[in-house]
């Protein structure tokens, strides 16, 4: 099977694009260099002790580089001290200086700092949020303007040997970009690429390249976009990649391995940051993982078809750059419109009605009855195992294809069959529903025979420690034949305990849970992100298994099933603690099923960042709280302490508010 992909030479197995080697201090990114860590500092940039000690622990974390924000030109001039106490201490790490707003403070940093990173959205641009209309010669001299603005910066650069990540932004768009293109991929895209070519003109190459956004396909979509344009252009510059304002625990480190994972199997990515809100330096040990976990584990592998001699040339069945959900036929519940369901393996829990607690059921011994959460599974499968005890009534149960047969109701249980030969082979089938376990191997008996497969949902199955290369062959051999039946992939954790983190501080080292959890995500990314599946079936079920597919599920657009939190991960700008209100906001919505708030430390990480957020809290000053609906601002200054519940009182009015008693019922 050979693949026409614009934007990866390697669709089926894995091979990193070579770009083009960026020195930063003594640090190269790019080429055959190891793809590098970052992170960014929390404390104000005028304390440079606090700056200091955070940078050191950020260091021993693993960063190679760290980014202090400079958002006047004090903050600029003081990078000098940070630096100087830094290699006064041993510390050799490269800084990199970030940019918003001000053109001379990077022009400050620039002759300080290893490298700056400019928001082509805020730097030398206008961003009012206004719908203004522009003419080709209107648009012509915002950029004549621009290039005026952004000269100074690019030479300095180039006499300083200071590298510049331009670094653009989904919902921090220009006016101009926007009345072009839309809040879009392609926007985001042409707002980098600008900037690029005026750097092209100088002779200015010494350039890093990011597409960041708060939702996974769009950040994905934009990247790809991004690598077509350089690919054709001839010229690949080294891509910085991240899910900007990820959020807090295994919500941030779910969403990150999405959108990370994702573009790490197509190749891309030449260093990455992971955006928590947490401490910077918990971001490092998830973005080392994620990138040992896709790029060590999958160069000891190949996919089966991939390797497969072929004359068949196809176009990839799907758009990379536009989400659609896979058109499949609709099976029971699964596929064709259906929200993605989840199919949890309880055949390792005990056979009590306790046991399904772990995924989502709570048996009420007095009242004889379950309660379910709103991240319950669709099926249970039991193998060989009769519960002696009757199942919630929202669970529908799946059976090996021997015990099926055994059962009385053969109408309201349905059968799994271990290989496509079972299945073939069988005498009685479901005249529903029959899950058929199917791997690469196997998909030549699938693809020949394509009209066998009325009442199947074919189960995607893989040893491969990163499975995702066999699960994308398998459905693209689908897609060739024609075969629209719905599929689910098989998530274990196959050849799991590669990952070692002792040589970490010990408090910076991942919690075995997170890793599941980031194992799993990374597996299922690309599958998800891309519309490309109907469901999980999930190995060995348990609690934290079953969070992280309906994380996954909700993360990726796919299945909404609780309130989302969009958070920055903090910076010397940030003007409440970000964390205590995050917990504090989180702790008074959780229960808006559904609902996106965006909660940004200043106004830099507000409108822009929170694109894709229904309200948005949001410091303007000291003490001082913005109220967001969408990207307008409704409330602009409210004291702290009013913030949280005038924000209720924001969705209230917008009959969006359910109460949690109620909500608990629902």
């Amino acid at each position: 099977m050979e693949l026409q992909v614009p934007y990866t030479p390697k669709h089926l197995s894995y091979q990193r694009i070579l770009s083009r080697e960026v020195q930063i201090g003594n640090v190269p990114v790019g080429g055959t260099n190891p793809i590098r860590i970052q992170s960014m500092t929390t404390t104000d940039t005028m304390d440079t002790m606090a700056t200091v000690e955070q940078s050191i622990r950020m260091v021993e974390a693993g960063c190679e580089y760290v980014r202090i924000t400079a958002p006047s030109k004090n903050e600029a001039n003081n990078l000098a001290e940070i630096k100087k106490e830094l290699r006064a201490r041993g510390y050799d790490v490269p800084l990199v200086a970030d940019i918003h707003f001000t053109p001379n403070a990077a022009e400050v940093a620039a002759r300080i700092v290893e490298k700056v990173r400019v928001n082509p959205g805020n730097y030398a641009d206008k961003k009012k949020f206004k719908e203004i209309i522009y003419t080709d010669e209107s648009y012509q001299e915002e950029i004549d303007r621009i290039y005026k603005r952004f000269s100074p910066l690019v030479k300095i650069c180039k006499e300083e040997g200071t590298a510049m990540r331009i670094g653009t932004n989904h919902g921090s768009l220009s006016d101009r970009i926007m009345s072009r293109y839309g809040d879009t991929p392609k926007g985001m895209v042409e707002s980098a690429m600008e900037f690029v070519r005026i750097c092209e003109d100088h002779g200015f190459h010494n350039l890093v390249i990011s597409m960041k956004a708060s939702n996974p396909q769009v950040m994905v979509q934009a990247y790809r976009l991004l690598m077509e344009e350089m690919i054709q252009r001839g010229e690949i510059y080294p891509m910085h990649l991240g899910v900007t304002e990820a959020g807090e625990g295994e919500d941030g480190r779910i969403k990150s391995a999405l959108g990370i994972s994702t573009l790490l199997l197509d190749g891309i990515g030449d260093t990455v940051r992971v955006s928590l809100t947490e401490e910077p330096e918990h971001e490092m040990p998830v973005a080392q993982f994620l990138i040992d976990h896709v790029v060590k584990q999958a160069n000891q592998m190949r996919s089966t078809l991939a390797e497969e001699p072929s004359s068949d040339r196809i176009e990839l069945p799907f758009d990379p750059y536009q989400f659609h959900r896979r058109d499949t036929a609709e099976i029971l519940n699964i596929g064709h419109g259906q929200v993605p369901r989840v199919v949890a393996d309880i055949t390792k829990l005990d056979a009590k009605p306790a046991s399904l607690r772990e995924i989502g059921y709570t048996y009420v011994e007095a009242l004889d009855k379950y309660n379910f959460s709103d991240i319950a599974a669709d099926f249970a499968y039991l193998g060989a195992q009769v519960p002696p005890y009757e199942l919630p009534g929202g669970l529908k149960p799946v059976y090996d294809h021997a015990t099926w047969l055994m059962l009385s109701d053969r109408t309201a249980n349905f059968p799994a069959f271990d290989t496509v030969e079972d299945y073939l082979n069988a005498d009685e089938v479901s005249e529903v529903a029959n899950f058929v376990r199917v791997t690469s191997a196997e998909m030549a008996s699938v693809t020949t025979q394509p009209d066998r497969w009325e009442k199947v949902v074919f189960v995607l199955m893989s040893s491969h420690p990163v499975p995702t290369y066999d699960w994308r062959s398998m459905l693209y051999a689908l897609a060739g034949a024609g075969i629209q039946q719905p599929t689910l992939i098989s998530m274990s954790l196959a050849g799991f305990d590669y990952y070692d983190d002792s040589a970490l501080p010990e408090f910076v080292r991942i919690e075995e849970e997170a890793k599941i959890q980031l194992a799993l995500s990374s597996n299922g990314s690309t599958l998800l992100v891309d519309g490309l599946i109907d469901g999980i079936w999930l190995e060995e079920a348990d609690d934290c298994r079953l969070r992280t597919a309906f994380g996954m599920l909700q993360l990726a657009r796919l299945r909404i099933t609780k309130t989302e939190y969009i958070s920055c991960p903090s910076c010397g700008r940030t003007l409440f603690d970000l964390q205590e209100t995050t917990a504090m906001i989180r702790k008074q919505t959780e229960h808006l099923k559904g609902v996106k708030i965006g909660i940004m430390g200043c106004i830099v990480n507000g409108p822009g960042e929170m694109a894709d957020a229904d309200y948005g809290y949001v410091g303007v000053g000291p003490d001082k709280i913005a109220l967001y609906r969408g990207q307008e601002v409704v409330v602009k200054a409210v004291p702290t302490a009013e913030a949280v519940g005038r924000l209720i009182d924001l969705i209230r009015e917008d009959d969006m508010w359910v109460e949690p008693e109620v909500a608990s019922t629902l």
